[in-house]
């Protein structure tokens, strides 16, 4: 048994312990938080601490003979390279779920516990449904046996908080709030609960360092019809600054008097978005008497639609990182031929780029630095066990981004050493000419992103090839690097959001890929604007992408003799922009010579 393996069968045999101890025969254990996040805390990385699984989606059952993980097909090597075999059984989402699975191998009788704080109450309902049916029985727990077994847990972040300042937000935090107080007063509501920390970050106009690579806090709100808003969060985390900007209209709470205040909440009606507040949100409402809305929280659509201000601070971030991104391409495009480079080096000198800016405050998310067959990885983590040297003729593919206080940044260039071979040229003109079909589609007021989908997806199924994520995730403003509702997905793809109508102001994300299991990557991402386009003759509102993304594309990975005259006239046009914005920022002689042949036409 391996170092991994004994591990793992340690922390395995302690939470079995602690089941018994609680009477359970099992527990379902996700990879989330109380926020329903996709980036969680250091304190809430359970998944990983009970099966060493270091994706950013998934969740595992553990019963007393048995245990399952559960992924989507974006980690289908990942979840078989970091957790044991011996252990865990390894089962594909959407074909199957926890719950699913759960209503076909528990037993009547069996207790089946879940941490109420960490699971919606729709997953709740359908879980319970499958036991009933097995007539086991789903149990709440009041505390989280994981957390019992785990004896070195780290503790929730005390981090101050930090104020936004409105030169970034574009508004005040008393506009946004009294926007969310004209909507429950349409609705007919009391109060609304927010417990996703982007929508907090943004409706109050704070920011955190409580989850790494996103600027959040954790807290909880209710926002009250009347404008004024109870903030629930560690009084250790505000500090004079903060309290002065937030006001006497936000009243600050410890975050531990949150499900007391949801249970005093008798006879109100109070909106609860089923999507981002948990069960036991549900819960301590229902316990109180309160009468519970359903809706999409309020501050979710004006957070995706950015302002001028945001839009302004994007572009700017864009440029900005775009020039740290072409002085590292340079770079690499001389260091790596020489040998001697692996994933975790080039990683670290490009976060060194970011950071000679003067401007980042942290990476968007973890580098993904892969070479060869760990780009076939498309959420690869490199570590000191994974790290790959940069081969000659081989691919590297760098997915990467910066947090910002004006803009938040994520784009991947699929980069070659050497020679590639006639099918990496052809795979990445393919995905290449997916991504252009993207970049150039005009498309009617209400158009939805699983309708766009299939463009960036063509040129592979031509020939049956396709990619199992997503082609395009919204992103924040000095934010979360995947913020919602808007998504490009294909309708069968496991995340939602697909069928948002796309709005001016939203940015999103341009990224078909392919990979070749064991062989090589391709993936070329762009973030994009969604903008208002005139067509004479129009006769319905259109809108197309501009571009924020800035920063050239490898041309030795492409088959020109594949491109169509539009295709190279937008290669042409978006490398002379690149070289436009991008070249007067760099002051080396050598990278201004590398990128005016970048970005010399096709």
């Amino acid at each position: 048994m391996s170092t991994t393996s004994n591990l793992g069968a340690s922390r395995l045999a302690a939470l079995r312990a602690e089941l018994a101890a609680q009477n359970l025969a099992g527990f379902v254990v996700p990879l989330t938080d109380e926020h329903m996040s996709e980036y969680v805390g250091e304190y809430a990385q359970r998944l990983a601490w009970i099966s060493g699984f270091g994706g950013s989606a998934g969740s595992a059952v553990v019963m007393h003979d048995k245990a399952a993980m559960f992924t989507d097909g974006r980690y289908t090597v990942q979840v078989r390279q970091q957790v044991p075999a011996d252990l865990f059984a390894y089962e594909d989402v959407p074909q199957t779920s926890a719950a699913q699975w759960l209503g076909e191998i528990a037993s009547a009788g069996q207790r089946i516990g879940y941490d109420p704080w960490l699971h919606t109450s729709a997953w709740a309902k359908q879980a319970a449904g499958q036991l009933t049916a097995r007539s086991a029985e789903l149990v709440a727990v009041q505390h989280n046996p994981i957390d019992a077994a785990w004896t070195d847990r780290p503790a929730p972040s005390l981090a101050p908080l930090e104020v936004h300042d409105d030169q970034f937000a574009g508004r005040a935090h008393a506009d946004k709030r009294a926007d969310v107080a004209k909507w429950l007063a349409e609705k007919g509501a009391d109060a609304v609960v927010i417990a996703a920390l982007d929508s907090i970050a943004w409706l109050l106009n704070i920011r955190g360092k409580d989850v790494s690579r996103t600027p959040v806090a954790l807290a909880f709100v209710i926002a009250h019809k009347d404008g004024s808003v109870d903030l629930f969060t560690a009084p250790e985390k505000l500090t004079p600054a903060v309290r002065a900007h937030l006001g006497d209209a936000v009243r600050c709470q410890p975050r531990d008097g949150f499900a007391e205040a949801l249970k005093a909440m008798t006879g109100q009606t109070v909106v609860v978005d089923p999507q981002s507040c948990v069960a036991a949100i549900f819960n301590a409402l229902d316990a109180g008497g309160a009468r519970i809305m359903e809706a999409r929280d309020p501050t979710v659509l004006p957070r995706a639609v950015k302002n001028p201000t945001e839009i302004a601070g994007t572009t700017a971030a864009h440029v900005r990182d775009g020039a740290a991104l072409t002085r590292f391409l340079a770079w690499f495009d001389s260091e790596a031929p020489k040998g001697g480079l692996d994933e975790l080096g080039a990683a670290e000198r490009l976060r060194q780029f970011r950071a000679e800016t003067n401007s980042l405050e942290d990476l968007s998310f973890d580098t993904i630095s892969a070479a060869g067959p760990n780009a076939a990885l498309p959420h690869y983590r490199v570590s000191d066990e994974t790290n790959l040297p940069i081969t000659h003729d081989s691919i590297y593919l760098v997915d990467s981004g910066g947090q910002y206080r004006d803009g938040t940044t994520d784009v991947t260039r699929t980069l070659v050493i050497g020679t590639p071979t006639p099918e990496m040229q052809d795979r990445f003109t393919r995905v290449l000419k997916g991504h252009i079909a993207l970049a150039r589609a005009i498309f009617p007021a209400g158009t939805k992103g699983v309708q766009l989908d299939a463009l960036a997806r063509q040129h592979l199924w031509s020939v049956g090839l396709d990619y199992n994520h997503g082609t395009g995730h919204g992103v924040g403003s000095y934010l979360s690097v995947h913020e919602g509702p808007q998504r490009i997905a294909a309708a069968w793809s496991a995340q939602p959001g697909g069928d948002e109508p796309l709005q001016p102001g939203m940015i999103l994300s341009n990224e078909p890929g392919y990979y070749k299991q064991g062989a090589y990557g391709i993936r070329i991402e762009n973030l994009v604007l969604v903008e208002r386009r005139s067509a004479e003759g129009a006769e319905r509102e259109i809108m197309g992408f501009k571009e924020l993304t800035l920063a050239p594309i490898d041309r030795r990975l492409v088959d020109v003799n594949l491109l169509t005259a539009e295709e190279r006239d937008w290669w042409n046009d978006y490398h002379a922009r690149v070289a436009a914005e991008i070249g007067p920022l760099l002051t080396d002689p050598a990278e201004q010579s590398w990128l005016e042949q970048a970005c010399a036409p096709l």
